[in-house]
């Protein structure tokens, strides 16, 4: 543990997605963090391939869609087989046809990365930022104070090591030691108890345009997808309640998640001969469950991701969620580490969060008990997206603005994006980057960071105002008053802005949801103190 310091603000256990999220987040805004990894490489599955449109526009906001974007693909339609014959086409997520332009939502699909390469790019933006993982090293233990956690970490090399933070985020999965450690219960159920095998290997004259389903395949389902930016498919495989031949098994028993054994089980279920079948890069076997922890901290120790809440595969929904858990705890971390917030802002994590992840846990047990696979019966849609998701009921959220339409943005939901082209409606061909300045005064982003009254430089939509770990206050249609430093704010009349907000106060919050919606500049000061800014 030669990279392992003794002393840091915060400690992050498990470099998966969710804990890499939150290295790049605290890593931006200037917290010292130790992220740890038990395994000696990251995860090297597709396991969690889809990600969701909210999940893209963190990524935006970390600086790595581009490179995510790059290095993926939308989803492909779905395609039926039996007995050898291609059966027709569904879509698993939209429609057939493009997505009808908003301005208001820059990415309106899920997109499709491996989840390896979603934590190398990760990975390789948190390098970017001046982070690292210390890999092949395992908490053994933690002790809890008053001002600190000490966490004791085990190296590779059996060596035992104190290293002592302000806080420790626990982000190492479903069996997560810190969770067991610091004595949090989680409740759950298995959501189907047939078996299920998922795995990623090469696969010879099979097409690319496609993903591929077996719905009646004996034994049970099979899909094959590929992989974008690869030349391997992954298999997820569905087993029944009797003897599974071509998997070895007998009834009930987990699958043979060898080479030999999940080539047989394609060979088995497929038209595909099993000399087409290469590689088997990587291969699980599971039973879809479902659990929420009681609470989401004890003292100085949060969770996070499948630490503290664990969903069916069906949905797409564990990888995004625990991604937004960390994109929720970075900023309120930051606030109080970096800007003197009071402590009591840390309790609003699992306030926002437990609810979120219970409601998200309901879809995805929805989605998988809708009946199997076959065209349409695991069909997505809007609710997948996390786009409608907020806290109009947390803690930090103030509406303050009488008699609003019942239809009308309320403090709590997520901000949503605007062309700033002054028009009402956007460019017709929703690029958000055709877009021009045409606020009311000619002041930049970076003028405004000190409270004077700033109009938006050369950004072309609200998202590149709200870019960054900073608070953003809006002025729609009015003024913008005096602010603190580090805040920046912007005044906005007229274009899809005003008729997507109306006239108003916003404080836009760092992970981008409304806190503040008002009228009254007076509202201002208090709200903005209890994130620190004064």
């Amino acid at each position: 543990m030669t990279h392992a310091p003794t002393r840091t603000e915060v400690i992050v256990v498990g470099a998966g997605p969710t804990g890499l999220t939150l290295a790049c987040d605290l890593a931006r805004r200037g917290v010292p963090a130790l992220l740890v990894e038990q395994a000696g490489a990251l995860f090297p599955g597709s396991r969690g391939k889809g990600l969701q449109p909210r999940t893209q526009e963190v990524f935006e906001d970390l600086g790595l869609l581009a490179a995510v974007r790059a290095a993926g693909r939308p989803y492909p339609r779905m395609l039926n087989w039996e007995d050898g014959e291609r059966q027709g086409e569904w879509d698993l997520v939209g429609g057939p046809g493009p997505v009808a332009p908003d301005p208001t939502v820059p990415f309106p699909s899920v997109w499709m990365l491996p989840q390896w390469r979603t934590q190398e790019l990760l990975h390789e933006r948190l390098r970017e930022l001046g982070g690292e993982v210390v890999l092949g090293t395992a908490l053994s233990g933690l002790e809890q104070y008053p001002d600190r956690v000490e966490a004791r970490l085990t190296g590779p090399d059996g060596a035992e090591r104190t290293v002592s933070a302000r806080y420790l985020v626990a982000a190492d999965g479903g069996r997560s030691t810190v969770r067991r450690a610091v004595g949090i219960p989680m409740a759950g159920e298995q959501v189907d108890p047939r078996p299920a095998l998922v795995a990623d290997l090469e696969i010879d004259g099979l097409d690319r345009g496609n993903w591929h389903v077996w719905p009646k395949a004996p034994g049970g389902p099979l899909l094959l997808c590929p992989l974008p930016s690869t030349t391997a498919f992954q298999l997820f495989a569905q087993f029944g309640a009797e003897p599974s031949a071509e998997a070895g098994t007998e009834a009930g028993a987990e699958p043979d998640t060898s080479p030999e054994g999940v080539r047989r089980t394609v060979a088995a279920r497929t038209h595909l001969p099993e000399s087409a079948l290469g590689r088997v890069h990587w291969a699980s076997g599971f039973r879809p469950r479902t659990a929420l922890a009681e609470r989401f901290r004890e003292g100085r120790v949060f969770l996070a991701g499948d630490a503290a809440h664990l969903h069916s595969p069906a949905g797409g929904q564990g990888l995004n969620t625990g991604i937004q858990d960390a994109y929720n705890l970075g900023w309120k971390l930051g606030q109080v580490l970096r800007h003197g917030a009071d402590e009591a802002l840390l309790d609003s994590y699992e306030e926002e969060r437990l609810p979120i992840a219970a409601e998200v846990l309901e879809i995805s047990t929805r989605l998988h008990r809708a009946g199997g696979v076959r065209a349409g019966g695991l069909r997505r849609g809007p609710q997948t997206e996390q786009l409608g998701l907020g806290y109009e009921d947390g803690p930090l959220t103030v509406e303050a603005r009488p008699g609003l339409a019942e239809d009308a943005l309320r403090a709590g939901e997520r901000a949503p994006d605007a062309p700033l082209d002054g028009t009402a409606s956007g460019p017709t061909d929703n690029t958000a980057n055709s877009t021009a300045d045409s606020t009311a005064d000619n002041g930049s982003a970076g003028e405004s960071d000190s409270g004077s009254a700033g109009g938006t430089g050369s950004a072309r939509r609200l998202f590149e105002l709200f870019r960054g770990p900073h608070v953003t206050v809006l002025a729609v249609g009015r003024a913008l008053p005096e602010l603190p430093a580090g805040v920046h704010g912007h005044r906005i009349d007229g274009g899809v802005t005003e008729r997507v907000y109306g006239p108003g106060l916003f404080v836009v919050r760092p992970d981008g949801y409304l806190g503040l919606a008002t009228h009254d500049p007076a509202d201002l000061p208090g709200y903005l103190g209890r994130l620190g800014l004064r």
